[in-house]
């Protein structure tokens, strides 16, 4: 199974008012943040909009991303439906496309049973070749994935990684104790990413790493080579970022932040809002106190 670790910022979907993605600057933003040394890519997560998009948008997106990595990083597109047949057909575009994994997530209307998610879930992984990254964020799910589910999964063989969105990082310690090396955990931007690698997490995936990718990938290295002591005295500093992220609205906090470093990534889509002049205000007081702190 290819080895997923490190850091994997969650793409925004750069959106025109005519609603095209706006192909050209993901192209530019995928390319510095490869060039500021992230692990991976994954458009399609919940800073990517998932949700708001269309076929045709969500197909852009995931194709301008791997036509820019070109291979030097691995793409794990996003995989969302409330339909299993619909997130197969998904994931099997993906796959054709060229990408190196699937973040897969479950979407739900009525509440659905451990023994429905876990089909979802082992449906996708099923239907294609590639690394499966099973997804849990129970703050905008309806239907949560247990341990028990979680644990059946971990045994197929393309579902080898978790990004857990919790916030509750004793859940993460639970999932490595049951399931051992059989599943890699991903932490999110509700977790400590430096708390998630001690505990033996393999990295993040989350949207404040497009905003601050150099820094994102210092504070993984300091981890990786143990020096805690500077790994916890850097994420004191960008944990404002994290704080940002979890004050306003996903996708309208990180566009502001590109925005503010020069990406014309627009506005979410609607119902969604831009940021007030005021809560921008906020984003870009807080940009400049992290990249004052860490010059």
């Amino acid at each position: 199974m290819t080895d997923f670790h490190g850091v994997f910022p969650y793409l925004v979907s750069p959106i025109d008012p005519a609603g095209q993605i706006r192909t050209d600057v993901l192209a530019h933003l995928c390319d510095d943040l490869i060039k500021s040394g992230v692990h991976g890519l994954t458009p399609l997560g919940s800073t990517g909009e998932f949700a708001y998009l269309n076929n045709a948008q969500r197909q852009a997106v995931v194709q301008t991303t791997i036509e820019v990595a070109k291979g030097r990083v691995p793409v794990v597109a996003g995989v969302a439906s409330t339909s299993t047949a619909d997130a197969v057909a998904q994931a099997k575009a993906c796959q054709k496309l060229g990408a190196d994994g699937i973040l897969a997530i479950l979407e739900a209307y009525f509440p659905l049973s451990d023994r429905q998610v876990e089909s979802y879930f082992r449906a996708i992984a099923d239907a294609v070749d590639i690394p499966v990254v099973i997804y849990t964020n129970p703050q905008f799910q309806r239907s949560d994935l247990t341990l028990d589910v979680i644990a059946r999964l971990a045994a197929h063989p393309r579902i080898g990684y978790i990004k857990d969105a919790s916030t509750n990082t004793g859940r993460l310690l639970s999932i490595m104790n049951r399931c051992g090396d059989s599943i890699r955990v991903f932490s999110a931007s509700a977790h400590i990413p430096a708390a998630v690698m001690l505990i033996g997490g393999v990295g993040w995936m989350a949207g404040p790493a497009c905003i601050i990718p150099k820094q994102s990938v210092e504070l993984y290295n300091l981890c990786k080579a143990a020096r805690w002591d500077d790994a916890l005295k850097l994420q004191r500093k960008l944990w404002r970022i994290n704080e940002a992220f979890a004050r306003y609205n996903l996708a309208a906090c990180i566009k502001a932040g590109l925005s503010i470093q020069g990406y014309e990534v627009g506005d979410p889509v609607p119902p969604q809002a831009a940021l007030t002049a005021e809560e921008r205000k906020a984003v870009e007081a807080v940009l400049r106190g992290v990249a004052e702190a860490v010059s």
